[in-house]
C-alpha cells in the first residue's frame, strides 16, 4: 500500500500507532482486502485524536452541526473528540440484533443539524444506517466525516464526505478474492462479528 500521497503528519501517525496493517482481512461489509486501517490504534493516543479532530473541526465548523452522531464502537472516541472540537453534543448508536438503535437516553431532535461520523468508511453502510435514523427522527444530516475514506471517494453521499485522509485500499468479493486463492489466512479485525 502506497502512503506517499498523505501528509507527513498522517504518515507519521499511521506508522507510529501501527494503525495501517497488511495481510488478508474480512471487513465488516463482508468484502476482503489486503490492507486494513485499525483506527483504534490511533485513538488510543489522545494527542493524535485531538489533532485529527481539530483539523476536521476547522473544515466542518462552517456547517454548524448541533450533534456528532457515530456508530459504536469504532466511532465513539472519535465522535466525542470531534464534538468537543466543534463545541457540540456527541451521541452514538449501538447495534442490537443486527439493527442500529439509539439507547442510553440519546435522542435526535426535530430539525437538529447532524454530522454523521465514523472511524473508517468503506462502503458507507453503517453511516447510511445512521443517516436514515436521523431522517426518521426529523433531524437534518449536514454531512459525513471519517478519519479515513478507504475507498478513495467511491462513497459519495449527497451531503458529502469530508475525511481526514483518503486511501485507496482495494477490496474483493469473497468468491473472487485473490488472497483466498493464494491460501493466505484471513483475519476479522472489525467490531462486528458475522
Amino acid at each position: 500500500m502506497e502512503l506517499n500521497h498523505l501528509s507527513e503528519t498522517a504518515r507519521e501517525i499511521l506508522r507510529k500507532s501501527g494503525a495501517y496493517q497488511e495481510g488478508h482481512f474480512r471487513l465488516t461489509s463482508g468484502l476482503h482486502s489486503g490492507g486494513y486501517l485499525q483506527c483504534a490504534l490511533i485513538l488510543q493516543y489522545p494527542k493524535y485524536t485531538e489533532l485529527i479532530a481539530s483539523d476536521l473541526a476547522e473544515r466542518i465548523a462552517p456547517q454548524k452541526p448541533d450533534v456528532v452522531f457515530t456508530p459504536a464502537i469504532g466511532g465513539i472516541v472519535f465522535g466525542y473528540e470531534l464534538a468537543r472540537a466543534l463545541k457540540c453534543r456527541a451521541i452514538f448508536a449501538e447495534r442490537i440484533n443486527g439493527e442500529m438503535c439509539l439507547r442510553r437516553g440519546f435522542r435526535i431532535e426535530e430539525n437538529e443539524r447532524v454530522l454523521v461520523a465514523e472511524d473508517v468508511v468503506t462502503t458507507g453502510g453503517s453511516v447510511l444506517e445512521l443517516s436514515e435514523m436521523v431522517k426518521r427522527a426529523g433531524g437534518k444530516v449536514i454531512g459525513f466525516t471519517a478519519i479515513c475514506d478507504r475507498r478513495a471517494g467511491k462513497f459519495k453521499p449527497p451531503e458529502g464526505l469530508n475525511p481526514w485522509i483518503t486511501l485507496n485500499i482495494e477490496t474483493y468479493d469473497p468468491q473472487s478474492c485473490p488472497l483466498c486463492a493464494k491460501g493466505i489466512p484471513i483475519q476479522k479485525p472489525g467490531s462486528r462479528w458475522k
